[in-house]
């Protein structure tokens, strides 16, 4: 009896241990989300592979900041030009996962079918959250154009002509950098130097992201994630009136000099509303917006991420936008 007492006690305090966890930190459902999307990540990864041309050169995992283990980077050409020192336009894709998971890796096929189209194409990995917080992964995006600006020639990159993507939590970081390097104002307000000058970024291609705090809500069924988001990427659950949190909000601080953007979500994306607002936004302010939404019905339903999926009419529309996009870029 006593030792079913006591382990009937010990059952109760783990759960209170397990309990408080969840309530007084967000590293548990950090890692718990974590592990499901990397698990998505390396499936899109895999799923993409058969469509990778042959003839694309890869330099892997190049650290663009020697005194972060962190800051790596991938860069993809076509093998064609190894030996001709010509440059290309460049496309600095920065990957999602929620600011707390997610690697350059697994967008890595995604990057490769790009580059054979005639651009190179930089993979940037960066800190995540809980561990690193708001704004460090945009200062190592930052650090990866310095470097890039500094190996431009061995690398094909061509300075004068350089492209911010990014999906997801990564299209937000692409969005909030491209504002940085547009606006000086809104770049000393966030502490940053931009590594670039805005003449040298021609575009923005935005798929998926989350651009407008006004839009954040704590209700529903995406209520616990977007808390274990905000938690983790700055450090509290009650993120939203915090002076960064306002910075964030990519559609209260667009300049009039940002870029050009292509931007897109799937009809059935929880973050939808956040790109139809940043369009508009974006729209408003005088910026050339290129978009690709989907009506409401479309079937099937468009989930978020659906842009990876080259299985799909949806995604291969949304890559031939893409190039259609890249290729029109003055």
């Amino acid at each position: 009896m006593k030792i079913l007492l006591w382990l009937s006690g010990l059952v109760v305090a783990l759960a209170v241990a397990v309990y408080a966890a969840f309530q007084f930190s967000p590293w548990p459902s950090a890692l718990i989300y974590r592990y499901v999307f990397d698990q998505g990540g390396r499936a899109t990864a895999a799923a993409l592979e058969k469509h990778v041309p042959p003839g694309v050169t890869s330099k892997l995992n190049e650290q663009y900041d020697p005194g972060d283990s962190d800051a790596l980077l991938d860069v993809f050409y076509p093998s064609d030009i190894e030996n001709a020192g010509k440059v290309l336009t460049t496309i600095v894709w920065i990957h999602g996962g929620g600011f707390f998971a997610g690697t350059k890796d697994d967008i890595a096929n995604y990057a490769r079918i790009l580059a054979a189209k005639g651009y190179t194409v930089v993979g940037v990995d960066y800190s995540l959250a809980p561990g690193a917080r708001y704004p460090t992964p945009l200062r190592q995006v930052n650090a990866a154009l310095a470097f890039l600006m500094k190996n431009a020639a061995r690398s094909h990159i061509d300075p004068a002509r350089l492209v911010l993507a990014g999906d997801s939590a990564g299209a937000q970081i692409a969005a909030q950098t491209a504002a940085i390097i547009s606006d000086p104002v809104y770049a000393k307000a966030v502490g940053i130097e931009p590594a670039i000058e805005h003449t040298q970024l021609i575009g923005a291609i935005l798929y998926c992201g989350v651009y407008d705090r006004r839009l954040i809500k704590f209700e529903g069924p995406f209520a616990g994630f977007l808390r274990t988001v905000g938690w983790s990427y700055f450090g509290t659950p009650d993120f939203l009136d915090l002076p960064s949190a306002a910075q964030f909000s990519v559609v209260e601080n667009i300049p009039a000099d940002y870029p050009p953007v292509f931007i897109s979500a799937g009809n059935d994306d929880p973050l939808l509303p956040h790109s139809l607002s940043m369009a508009d936004t974006l729209e408003k302010r005088g910026v050339a917006v290129d978009r690709l939404f989907f009506p409401k019905d479309y079937t099937p339903p468009l989930p978020h991420e659906y842009q990876f999926n080259l299985d799909t009419d949806a995604g291969k529309i949304a890559f031939e936008r893409t190039l259609n996009f890249l290729a029109g870029l003055h």
